[in-house]
Protein backbone atom coordinates (compact mmCIF):
# COMPACT_ATOMS: atom_id res chain seq x y z
CA UNK A 1 0.00 0.00 0.00
CA UNK A 2 1.57 2.82 -0.43
CA UNK A 3 2.50 5.56 1.61
CA UNK A 4 0.10 8.14 0.59
CA UNK A 5 -3.01 6.19 0.32
CA UNK A 6 -2.46 4.96 3.76
CA UNK A 7 -1.88 7.74 5.44
CA UNK A 8 -5.55 8.93 3.52
CA UNK A 9 -7.30 5.64 4.91
CA UNK A 10 -6.35 6.29 8.53
CA UNK A 11 -7.95 9.65 8.58
CA UNK A 12 -10.86 8.82 6.71
CA UNK A 13 -11.43 5.30 9.20
CA UNK A 14 -10.47 7.84 12.16
CA UNK A 15 -13.18 10.26 10.76
CA UNK A 16 -16.21 8.12 9.70
CA UNK A 17 -15.88 6.33 12.94
CA UNK A 18 -14.78 8.95 15.65
CA UNK A 19 -11.57 6.98 16.83
CA UNK A 20 -8.38 8.36 18.39
CA UNK A 21 -5.26 8.21 15.62
CA UNK A 22 -3.61 5.56 17.94
CA UNK A 23 -6.57 3.22 17.72
CA UNK A 24 -6.64 3.81 14.17
CA UNK A 25 -2.91 2.95 13.34
CA UNK A 26 -4.00 -0.41 14.94
CA UNK A 27 -7.27 -0.76 13.52
CA UNK A 28 -5.46 -0.18 10.18
CA UNK A 29 -2.71 -3.04 10.93
CA UNK A 30 -5.26 -5.54 11.56
CA UNK A 31 -7.09 -5.11 8.32
CA UNK A 32 -4.33 -4.25 5.97
CA UNK A 33 -3.64 -7.75 6.04
CA UNK A 34 -7.49 -8.76 4.76
CA UNK A 35 -7.98 -6.37 2.92
CA UNK A 36 -8.71 -8.48 -0.54
CA UNK A 37 -10.40 -8.79 -2.88
CA UNK A 38 -11.18 -11.78 -5.79
CA UNK A 39 -13.51 -10.25 -8.38
CA UNK A 40 -14.10 -6.91 -10.12
CA UNK A 41 -17.00 -5.85 -12.61
CA UNK A 42 -17.23 -2.76 -14.69
CA UNK A 43 -20.49 -0.99 -13.40
CA UNK A 44 -21.77 2.09 -14.81
CA UNK A 45 -18.25 2.96 -16.54
CA UNK A 46 -16.88 2.36 -12.83
CA UNK A 47 -14.67 -0.78 -11.60
CA UNK A 48 -16.24 -2.59 -8.47
CA UNK A 49 -14.50 -5.54 -6.50
CA UNK A 50 -15.92 -7.88 -4.07
CA UNK A 51 -15.17 -11.30 -1.92
CA UNK A 52 -16.48 -14.08 -3.00
CA UNK A 53 -16.75 -17.25 -1.08
CA UNK A 54 -18.20 -20.13 -2.23
CA UNK A 55 -17.97 -23.25 0.48
CA UNK A 56 -17.01 -26.75 0.10
CA UNK A 57 -20.14 -27.73 0.49
CA UNK A 58 -21.41 -26.02 -2.77
CA UNK A 59 -23.33 -28.16 -4.83
CA UNK A 60 -22.56 -27.63 -8.82
CA UNK A 61 -25.73 -29.21 -9.76
CA UNK A 62 -28.41 -27.51 -7.53
CA UNK A 63 -29.65 -24.35 -7.27
CA UNK A 64 -28.04 -22.10 -4.56
CA UNK A 65 -28.75 -19.30 -2.21
CA UNK A 66 -26.87 -16.38 -2.86
CA UNK A 67 -25.95 -13.70 0.49
CA UNK A 68 -24.86 -10.15 -0.37
CA UNK A 69 -23.27 -8.74 2.69
CA UNK A 70 -22.79 -5.23 2.31
CA UNK A 71 -19.72 -3.64 5.27
CA UNK A 72 -19.79 -0.35 7.10
CA UNK A 73 -18.19 2.72 6.46
CA UNK A 74 -14.66 3.18 6.54
CA UNK A 75 -14.43 -0.64 6.47
CA UNK A 76 -13.99 -3.47 3.83
CA UNK A 77 -15.15 -6.91 2.20
CA UNK A 78 -12.91 -8.93 3.84
CA UNK A 79 -13.33 -6.94 7.45
CA UNK A 80 -16.87 -7.52 7.05
CA UNK A 81 -16.31 -11.60 6.09
CA UNK A 82 -14.39 -11.61 9.75
CA UNK A 83 -17.14 -9.54 11.64
CA UNK A 84 -20.59 -11.05 10.85
CA UNK A 85 -18.86 -14.54 9.75
CA UNK A 86 -21.54 -15.63 7.31
CA UNK A 87 -19.02 -18.08 5.81
CA UNK A 88 -19.47 -20.26 8.89
CA UNK A 89 -23.04 -20.33 7.69
CA UNK A 90 -22.36 -20.64 4.50
CA UNK A 91 -20.14 -23.91 4.95
CA UNK A 92 -23.09 -25.22 7.09
CA UNK A 93 -25.80 -24.92 4.66
CA UNK A 94 -24.01 -24.68 1.30
CA UNK A 95 -24.96 -21.01 -0.13
CA UNK A 96 -22.76 -18.33 -1.65
CA UNK A 97 -21.63 -15.39 0.21
CA UNK A 98 -20.62 -12.05 -1.50
CA UNK A 99 -18.57 -9.02 -0.05
CA UNK A 100 -19.13 -5.81 -2.16
CA UNK A 101 -16.91 -3.19 -1.76
CA UNK A 102 -18.21 0.46 -1.78
CA UNK A 103 -16.31 3.57 -3.57
CA UNK A 104 -14.70 6.21 -2.57
CA UNK A 105 -11.65 7.09 0.05
CA UNK A 106 -14.67 6.35 2.95
CA UNK A 107 -15.88 2.98 1.20
CA UNK A 108 -19.61 4.59 2.14
CA UNK A 109 -22.84 3.45 0.43
CA UNK A 110 -24.44 5.99 -1.14
CA UNK A 111 -27.93 5.83 0.06
CA UNK A 112 -29.65 9.08 -1.61
CA UNK A 113 -29.35 10.70 -4.95
CA UNK A 114 -27.67 9.40 -8.29
CA UNK A 115 -25.23 7.80 -6.29
CA UNK A 116 -27.84 5.61 -5.07
CA UNK A 117 -28.93 4.53 -8.69
CA UNK A 118 -24.95 3.59 -9.13
CA UNK A 119 -24.87 1.41 -5.75
CA UNK A 120 -28.14 -0.23 -7.07
CA UNK A 121 -26.91 -0.79 -10.84
CA UNK A 122 -23.44 -2.31 -9.64
CA UNK A 123 -25.36 -4.69 -6.96
CA UNK A 124 -28.03 -5.72 -9.77
CA UNK A 125 -24.57 -6.17 -12.40
CA UNK A 126 -23.21 -8.12 -10.02
CA UNK A 127 -25.99 -10.80 -9.00
CA UNK A 128 -26.30 -10.93 -12.68
CA UNK A 129 -22.58 -11.91 -12.82
CA UNK A 130 -23.08 -14.54 -10.35
CA UNK A 131 -26.02 -16.36 -11.72
CA UNK A 132 -24.57 -16.53 -15.05
CA UNK A 133 -21.31 -17.99 -13.35
CA UNK A 134 -22.72 -20.25 -10.65
CA UNK A 135 -26.21 -21.70 -10.45
CA UNK A 136 -27.52 -19.04 -8.00
CA UNK A 137 -31.62 -19.73 -7.09
CA UNK A 138 -33.18 -16.44 -8.37
CA UNK A 139 -35.97 -17.01 -5.43
CA UNK A 140 -32.92 -16.86 -2.59
CA UNK A 141 -31.21 -13.99 -3.14
CA UNK A 142 -30.78 -12.00 0.14
CA UNK A 143 -28.58 -8.67 1.20
CA UNK A 144 -27.65 -8.18 4.57
CA UNK A 145 -25.54 -4.73 6.18
CA UNK A 146 -23.83 -3.62 9.01
CA UNK A 147 -24.42 0.26 9.48
CA UNK A 148 -24.18 2.40 6.43
CA UNK A 149 -24.47 -1.23 4.93
CA UNK A 150 -27.12 -1.85 7.02
CA UNK A 151 -28.84 1.60 5.57
CA UNK A 152 -28.05 1.09 1.71
CA UNK A 153 -29.67 -2.79 2.76
CA UNK A 154 -32.87 -1.06 3.08
CA UNK A 155 -32.25 1.12 0.25
CA UNK A 156 -31.86 -2.05 -1.87
CA UNK A 157 -35.05 -3.45 -0.72
CA UNK A 158 -36.69 -0.53 -2.15
CA UNK A 159 -34.92 -0.22 -5.63
CA UNK A 160 -34.55 -3.99 -5.60
CA UNK A 161 -37.76 -4.98 -4.62
CA UNK A 162 -38.65 -7.56 -7.01
CA UNK A 163 -35.16 -9.43 -6.79
CA UNK A 164 -34.53 -10.20 -3.18
CA UNK A 165 -36.26 -13.19 -1.26
CA UNK A 166 -35.68 -10.69 2.14
CA UNK A 167 -33.40 -8.46 3.73
CA UNK A 168 -31.45 -7.86 7.22
CA UNK A 169 -29.87 -5.01 9.15
CA UNK A 170 -27.49 -5.16 12.48
CA UNK A 171 -27.69 -1.16 13.58
CA UNK A 172 -28.71 0.14 10.14
CA UNK A 173 -28.32 3.51 9.84
CA UNK A 174 -31.98 4.21 8.35
CA UNK A 175 -32.22 7.94 8.06
CA UNK A 176 -32.29 8.14 4.06
CA UNK A 177 -35.72 6.24 2.89
CA UNK A 178 -37.83 8.86 1.37
CA UNK A 179 -41.36 8.05 1.51
CA UNK A 180 -41.28 7.72 -2.39
CA UNK A 181 -38.67 5.03 -2.28
CA UNK A 182 -40.97 3.48 0.15
CA UNK A 183 -44.28 3.94 -1.51
CA UNK A 184 -43.15 2.54 -4.97
CA UNK A 185 -41.59 -0.78 -4.31
CA UNK A 186 -43.10 -4.41 -3.17
CA UNK A 187 -43.27 -5.73 0.22
CA UNK A 188 -39.85 -7.00 1.47
CA UNK A 189 -39.72 -8.95 4.53
CA UNK A 190 -36.83 -7.81 6.93
CA UNK A 191 -35.21 -8.91 10.03
CA UNK A 192 -33.26 -6.31 12.31
CA UNK A 193 -31.42 -6.09 15.27
CA UNK A 194 -30.01 -2.63 16.99
CA UNK A 195 -28.32 -2.42 20.46
CA UNK A 196 -29.78 0.10 23.29
CA UNK A 197 -26.66 1.26 23.78
CA UNK A 198 -25.43 2.21 20.03
CA UNK A 199 -23.89 5.40 20.48
CA UNK A 200 -23.44 5.76 16.73
CA UNK A 201 -26.62 5.32 15.60
CA UNK A 202 -28.71 5.99 18.98
CA UNK A 203 -31.43 3.12 19.30
CA UNK A 204 -33.97 5.94 20.93
CA UNK A 205 -33.21 8.31 17.87
CA UNK A 206 -31.14 11.54 17.73
CA UNK A 207 -27.75 13.04 16.69
CA UNK A 208 -24.97 10.37 16.82
CA UNK A 209 -22.23 10.61 19.42
CA UNK A 210 -19.56 10.90 16.99
CA UNK A 211 -20.98 13.14 14.46
CA UNK A 212 -23.70 15.71 13.55
CA UNK A 213 -25.96 12.86 11.53
CA UNK A 214 -29.71 12.48 13.22
CA UNK A 215 -31.11 9.35 13.10
CA UNK A 216 -34.78 8.23 13.49
CA UNK A 217 -36.18 6.13 16.59
CA UNK A 218 -35.10 2.49 15.63
CA UNK A 219 -38.77 1.36 16.60
CA UNK A 220 -40.27 4.42 14.50
CA UNK A 221 -38.58 3.04 11.64
CA UNK A 222 -39.42 -0.34 11.58
CA UNK A 223 -42.63 0.40 12.35
CA UNK A 224 -42.65 2.45 8.79
CA UNK A 225 -41.01 -0.75 7.17
CA UNK A 226 -44.37 -2.87 8.64
CA UNK A 227 -47.04 -0.59 7.37
CA UNK A 228 -45.33 -0.55 4.36
CA UNK A 229 -45.53 -4.70 4.38
CA UNK A 230 -48.78 -3.88 4.81
CA UNK A 231 -48.58 -5.46 8.40
CA UNK A 232 -51.88 -5.16 9.98
CA UNK A 233 -52.01 -7.43 12.72
CA UNK A 234 -50.80 -7.04 16.45
CA UNK A 235 -47.05 -6.65 17.54
CA UNK A 236 -45.83 -9.26 19.79
CA UNK A 237 -42.92 -8.36 22.30
CA UNK A 238 -40.86 -12.01 23.39
CA UNK A 239 -37.79 -12.15 25.79
CA UNK A 240 -35.33 -14.21 24.02
CA UNK A 241 -32.44 -13.91 26.01
CA UNK A 242 -31.58 -12.15 29.31
CA UNK A 243 -30.49 -9.28 27.39
CA UNK A 244 -32.40 -10.00 23.89
CA UNK A 245 -36.05 -9.35 23.20
CA UNK A 246 -37.91 -10.02 19.69
CA UNK A 247 -40.61 -7.75 18.19
CA UNK A 248 -42.43 -9.35 15.81
CA UNK A 249 -45.36 -8.03 13.49
CA UNK A 250 -48.12 -10.22 11.86
CA UNK A 251 -50.49 -10.24 9.28
CA UNK A 252 -48.52 -9.01 6.49
CA UNK A 253 -48.65 -8.25 2.86
CA UNK A 254 -47.21 -11.19 0.57
CA UNK A 255 -45.71 -13.22 3.88
CA UNK A 256 -43.37 -10.43 4.26
CA UNK A 257 -42.82 -10.52 8.00
CA UNK A 258 -40.97 -7.69 9.71
CA UNK A 259 -38.85 -8.73 13.01
CA UNK A 260 -36.66 -6.56 15.28
CA UNK A 261 -34.51 -8.32 17.57
CA UNK A 262 -33.53 -5.39 20.66
CA UNK A 263 -30.17 -5.89 22.32
CA UNK A 264 -29.92 -4.44 25.44
CA UNK A 265 -27.08 -2.57 26.18
CA UNK A 266 -25.49 -3.74 22.87
CA UNK A 267 -23.24 -1.58 21.30
CA UNK A 268 -22.57 -0.58 17.51
CA UNK A 269 -21.62 -4.46 16.81
CA UNK A 270 -22.83 -7.51 15.26
CA UNK A 271 -24.52 -10.07 17.86
CA UNK A 272 -22.42 -13.78 18.06
CA UNK A 273 -19.57 -11.52 15.48
CA UNK A 274 -16.10 -11.24 15.83
CA UNK A 275 -16.23 -7.94 18.53
CA UNK A 276 -14.41 -4.63 17.90
CA UNK A 277 -13.07 -3.38 20.65
CA UNK A 278 -15.78 -2.56 22.95
CA UNK A 279 -13.88 1.27 23.98
CA UNK A 280 -15.41 2.59 20.92
CA UNK A 281 -18.28 0.59 19.87
CA UNK A 282 -19.37 -0.71 22.73
CA UNK A 283 -20.86 -4.62 23.79
CA UNK A 284 -20.61 -7.44 21.63
CA UNK A 285 -23.49 -9.52 22.41
CA UNK A 286 -23.08 -13.52 22.69
CA UNK A 287 -26.16 -14.83 23.12
CA UNK A 288 -27.48 -14.74 19.66
CA UNK A 289 -25.60 -14.98 16.41
CA UNK A 290 -27.34 -12.91 14.16
CA UNK A 291 -26.54 -13.99 10.83
CA UNK A 292 -27.97 -17.74 11.91
CA UNK A 293 -31.04 -16.25 12.79
CA UNK A 294 -30.75 -14.11 9.98
CA UNK A 295 -30.37 -17.35 8.10
CA UNK A 296 -33.08 -19.19 9.52
CA UNK A 297 -35.53 -16.24 8.25
CA UNK A 298 -34.12 -16.35 5.06
CA UNK A 299 -34.88 -19.84 4.39
CA UNK A 300 -38.85 -19.03 5.27
CA UNK A 301 -39.08 -16.06 3.05
CA UNK A 302 -38.16 -17.13 -0.83
CA UNK A 303 -38.46 -14.04 -3.08
CA UNK A 304 -42.69 -13.95 -3.79
CA UNK A 305 -42.92 -13.17 -7.26
CA UNK A 306 -44.53 -9.35 -7.30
Amino acid sequence: MKAKTKKIIIGSLGLAVGLPLAFTLGILGWISTLNRTNGAIISSGETRHYLLYVPRTYNRSSRTPLVISLHAASFWPALQMQIDRWNEEADKHGFLVVYPSATGVLRFWRTTGPGLELEAKFLYDLMAKLEFSYKIDPARVYITGYSNGGGMTLAMACRLSRRLGAVGTVAAGARSLSQKLLQDSAPVPLIAFHGTADRVIPFAGGRSKIGRIFFPRVRDWVDQWAQRNGCDGATAETRITANVSRLTYSDCSDHADVILYTISLGGHSWPGGKPLPELYVGRTNNEINASSLMWDFFVQHPRVPK
